[in-house]
């Protein structure tokens, strides 16, 4: 049996038994020598130098360090990066590609679980849950069992900002329902919106004609308050906006003065500032329903993000491609 290469975990220590636990652990063994109780916070320990100095895989996570070219100096086999998170854009510099080091990362893995949970509000938005749930909590009647105008997701049209992997997963997730979707996407033209069975529409056009706004785009200074008071004014009354991607790409003074008019209502994961100052009226408005940014990869969903990782390092070692490359071009556009 070949030699398995040297890999090295470089995360948060407490995060590895939590997205490798034993079963993508010993997957990833199969593949690489790699010690789960060695694991690199600080590519300067003295402690660490003759681990990195053989280390060929380097597989990362939240809270991994900056792979500057310093620390890359100390790793002169190093020749695949392995992150078991989405974005790479906290801890990758020019200098890997460069050096020719391969780059892939979890970023498809991980949008599932925020597909999921998009999907999930946007049919419990549909039944007007929240709203009842809290009328229910006021009342403490049941209000009868007559039909209610003014719900359901029979033809709710469902506008997806943002072309991402998570956009896409939830594209993909709302086929089996009789929801109507359509997308905005500076990046897509006609032909790549016809391949993910969706209308391409200008951001006005897709505010004015959806029932429901999920976004998930990139927050760039480009698209920072993305939606703001003049976005939010052409969505139709009833509306709901939902945000799992990034708190900068709405206005929150915007949103709260429209959501003070109980025009519309907003699903928030992610928040600018995040977490939210105890004072903010994004707590008290009872049109705005807040989760702590639970929509990614969360307790036994961490698991599919080490199981992505073993499953790329598999490839690599069999002299494949992988599967999820990161593009240097793409990363100024990505979050």
């Amino acid at each position: 049996m070949p030699e398995r290469p040297q890999a090295l975990f470089a995360m948060t220590a407490e995060n590895v038994p939590l997205v490798f636990p034993s079963e993508a652990l010993a997957r990833l063994r199969q593949c690489v020598d790699i010690d789960p109780a060695l694991v690199a916070e600080d590519f300067t320990d003295p402690l660490l130098a003759e681990a990195l100095a053989r280390t060929e895989i380097l597989v990362t996570g939240w809270g991994c360090p900056r792979l500057d070219p310093a620390a890359l100096d100390a790793m002169p086999k190093l020749r695949a990066v392995l992150h078991s998170a989405g974005s790479v854009k906290s801890l990758a510099t020019p200098e890997l590609w460069r050096r020719g080091i391969a780059v892939s990362s979890a970023a498809a893995a991980n949008a599932v679980p925020v597909a999921e949970y998009t999907l999930a509000m946007i049919l419990l938005a549909g039944k007007d849950l929240f709203a009842a749930r809290d009328r229910l909590r006021t009342e403490r009647a049941f209000p009868g069992w007559g039909l209610v105008p003014g719900i359901g997701n029979h033809g709710r049209r469902v506008g997806v900002i943002g072309a991402s992997r998570i956009g896409r997963k939830v594209i993909e997730l709302l086929r089996p329902f009789d929801l109507v979707p359509s997308l905005t996407d500076p990046y897509v033209d006609e032909a790549g919106a016809a391949a993910l069975g969706v209308p391409l529409l200008p951001l006005d056009d897709l505010l004015r004609t959806s029932d429901v706004v999920t976004v998930h785009a990139p927050e760039t200074p480009e698209t920072r308050h993305l939606v703001g008071a003049r976005e939010l004014a052409l969505m139709p009354d009833g509306g709901v906006l939902i945000n799992t991607a990034r708190g900068g790409l709405l206005d929150h003074d915007a949103l709260i003065a429209e959501l003070r008019t109980g025009r519309l209502s907003a699903i928030l994961d992610v928040t600018d500032p995040e977490p939210l100052p105890a004072d903010s009226p994004l707590y008290d408005l009872p049109n705005a329903f807040i989760t702590p940014h639970l929509a990614g990869s969360q307790g036994n969903e961490a698991a599919r993000l080490g199981l992505a990782v073993a499953a790329e390092a598999g490839r690599l070692v069999a002299g494949e491609r992988p599967a999820y490359p990161v593009d240097p071009a793409a990363l100024e556009r990505e979050a």
